[in-house]
């Protein structure tokens, strides 16, 4: 892919940087020379179809293996919707999602066209500093790679750990694994399941739980259909969905499992407020083809340190089950009912 169409200050791997007059003078590590633009990455860097769902405004090496990574979140979004004044954590978690796969790409190397498989993904806000101001989020966020793997000189895989700050404060804190594989390897793991020309095969669309029972206004970002069993569910696939299938996948991806435990959990409690932390493990592949049972209940409140801290939060353990084998588990703690 070309991105000669894009004006970076710095040089994509696999690509060359010609110096001119008019370019600026380099910036010091870790600045953010062109933070002010209004621009997203390319979207390619990020994995994502639509230019509207790309989170990420700029990056810089700080150090080795650290970075600063912009951001920006929109005062209102068509699916990641505002809970109780404040910004969604799952776009939180979508933000942490795309910097792994744009440092990937951009600092490590890895070529564009690999996939990417994320075993766990946490985050947790601070609900004060997520609020919904009268002006998009501007955020910056610390990111330390560790871990790094390699083979024959290739990274293969690492770990993030990302805080966010929004104006001077720490608003969120989360990060997750995540491995590189290339086209010919993800072709022999993937094929009986990957797309044919006309699209893949899917499950039957089945019908949404209502949506005030799991936090949301509208029944088309229902991810959950009733089974008449209290605390389960079946995973309602809509590839349809303009966010959470934004391009054509094999899988069903990550974030519709964290938005099913999400939702699973405002079920379970009967309200949906703000969730504090998400902490989530996948397991496998979930297909699109057969059913994905999900299945939730209370535990005993996860700790919220860096949350605020708020007394009354509660947690749900949600998991997931395809062909009687686990493939996600995910606890989610939420505050108490806005009052």
């Amino acid at each position: 892919m070309s991105v000669s169409t894009f004006r970076m200050h710095r040089a994509l791997p696999g690509t060359a940087a010609t110096p001119s007059e008019s370019d600026p003078a380099p910036a010091r590590a870790g600045a953010l020379p062109f933070r002010s633009l209004t621009s997203t990455v390319p979207k390619e860097l990020v994995h994502r179809a639509s230019v509207a769902e790309v989170m990420l405004t700029d990056w810089a090496r700080v150090e080795d293996h650290r970075f600063t990574v912009a951001a920006q979140w929109p005062r209102g979004h068509s699916f990641f919707a505002t809970v109780d004044g404040c910004h969604d954590p799952l776009i939180a978690a979508e933000t942490i999602r795309q910097a792994g796969i744009l440092l990937a790409h951009a600092e490590y190397g890895v070529p564009l066209g690999h996939h990417f498989l994320v075993s766990d993904l946490d985050v947790s806000v601070r609900p004060e500093h997520v609020r919904v101001g009268w002006s998009p989020a501007s955020l910056e966020l610390d990111v330390r790679c560790s871990g790094i793997k390699e083979r024959g000189g290739a990274v293969t895989g690492f770990r993030i750990e990302v805080a966010v700050h929004r104006d001077g404060s720490l608003a969120a804190t989360g990060g997750g694994a995540l491995a590189c594989i290339t086209p010919r390897v993800y072709q022999r793991l993937r094929a009986a399941r990957l797309p044919a020309s006309e699209g893949p095969r899917v499950i039957a669309l089945t019908a949404p739980e209502p949506p005030q029972t799991v936090g949301r206004m509208s029944p088309t970002d229902v991810v959950l259909s009733p089974l008449g069993e209290p605390h389960r569910w079946q995973l309602r696939v809509d590839t349809r969905h303009p966010v959470l299938f934004d391009h054509m996948v094999d899988h069903v991806p990550g974030m519709v499992l964290l938005e099913a435990a999400r939702q699973a959990a405002a079920a379970t409690l009967g309200h949906a407020s703000l969730p504090l932390a998400v902490t989530s493990q996948f397991q496998r592949y979930v297909e699109l083809d057969a059913p994905c049972l999900i299945e939730a209940h209370r535990i005993p409140p996860a700790g919220t340190a860096g949350t605020g801290g708020a007394a009354g939060a509660e947690s749900v353990l949600v998991t997931a089950h395809q062909d009687r084998t686990p493939v996600f588990r995910c606890t989610v703690t939420m505050a108490p009912p806005a009052t």
